[in-house]
């Protein structure tokens, strides 16, 4: 009793209690004060004149039936009343208690914490729901966070290893050719400070700091330019690249340095995963909420676990890819970035491994913001 006085469910039941009480005091006072000259009215309009001795018996019996009767009457309302408000008092802790356990395992780092849905209303229902997707996601971040460490120290381990073998050579005296030396250092450096600026680059996009320069310009432009810089390299990897550009396309506001990033790093990741013979296709076309930047290969594909993923840092659908091959794993996640910045949506679609896999950039047409989100093909 003292867990449950302490705790949602007795502070519900003594709430409810104490309406039932209220309820049961207010209506016996009222009973006391209104019955007998209710029933005194209607003796006399029944029986006329009758005479003092036997008007105090009538009402001496109507008082004693009338308490009798309402006593035993409170009694059973206030058992039934006290019952239905324990059960609703417990019925509605439950899932409260449920929550906080959860919650707890959440902060415990257990995040396969999850609830089961009360069924006490839409309002439960909805908070039940909301905490399983904010489980989900807290669990899908930390697996992120694992691999990223995980990403990172494979990253850091062989340049490192290089420059400290060399280090070691040269304590130990042992002489090597000069121009050797320096060349694979600076290898080996150049590729610490590719990560370091692709770190800092994504952490940059992801901070939203605002710093972007807004103008006014055609959909068309951005697409022409973004093919016209990737285009000999298509043509030095055997790969076709076309574009499409819709008529009469609305204006967007958007910076196009960014929007160039958004197009020339899908590209590129299409490049990477088309071989020679491929064909890769950039299309600029209307939609409902402005103008849709679509980016589609006849490479790889992706496998369906890897689509919810994509636009995560560091992550690769082909872990045993190395960045030449299969890049850093940031170039999408500084896709995503920007887009929601520019208050755009960004989506990836495939069929499946040797399907060919599609992208699509949404923006807002000029004028309109909408909000930013990644929504489903």
């Amino acid at each position: 009793m003292a867990s449950m006085r302490a705790g949602l469910a007795g502070r519900l039941f003594g709430a409810q209690a104490l309406v039932v009480f209220t309820g049961a005091i207010t209506l016996a006072l009222v009973a006391a004060a209104v019955g007998p000259t209710i029933f005194r009215r209607h003796l006399a309009q029944i029986s006329g004149q009758v005479d003092a001795e036997a008007n105090r018996h009538v009402e001496q019996a109507y008082a004693s039936a009338s308490t009798v009767s309402f006593g035993i009457a409170l009694l059973v309302a206030l058992a039934a009343a006290l019952a239905v408000s324990a059960y609703v008092a417990r019925r509605v802790a439950r899932p409260v208690r449920q929550l906080a356990a959860a919650t707890a395992d959440i902060a415990e780092g257990r995040y396969t914490a999850q609830v089961q849905a009360p069924r006490l209303g839409g309002e439960f229902d909805t908070v039940a729901a909301s905490f399983n997707a904010m489980a989900a996601r807290l669990a899908d971040v930390e697996q992120t966070r694992r691999r990223m460490l995980a990403d990172l120290g494979h990253e850091l381990r062989t340049p490192v290893a290089t420059i400290e073998a060399y280090l070691d050579a040269a304590e130990d005296g042992v002489a090597v050719d000069d121009e050797d030396t320096l060349s694979v250092l600076r290898n080996q450096t150049a590729r610490l400070r590719r990560l370091t600026d692709d770190i800092a680059a994504v952490s940059r996009a992801e901070d939203r700091r605002g710093d972007l320069h807004l103008v006014r310009i055609s959909p068309a432009d951005l697409v022409r330019a973004a093919v016209t810089a990737v285009r000999p390299r298509y043509a030095m990897n055997g790969v076709i690249l076309t574009e499409k550009i819709a008529s009469d396309l609305c204006d967007i506001d958007a910076d196009p340095e960014r929007i160039g990033q958004v197009l020339g790093n899908l590209l590129d990741n299409a490049l990477r995963h088309t071989p020679p013979g491929g064909s890769v296709i950039v299309i600029a076309g209307h939609h409902a909420d402005g103008v849709r930047f679509t980016v589609a290969d006849t490479g790889e594909g992706i496998a369906a676990e890897h689509l919810p993923h994509l636009f995560e840092r560091f992550y690769r659908a082909d872990a045993a890819r190395d960045r030449g091959r299969g890049g850093s794993g940031i170039g999408l996640a500084i896709v995503r970035a920007l887009v929601h910045e520019h208050g755009g949506r960004v989506a990836a679609h495939s069929e499946g491994l040797g399907t060919g896999a599609t992208f699509h950039v949404t923006l807002p047409g000029a004028g309109i913001r909408s909000t930013a989100g990644e929504a489903p093909l």
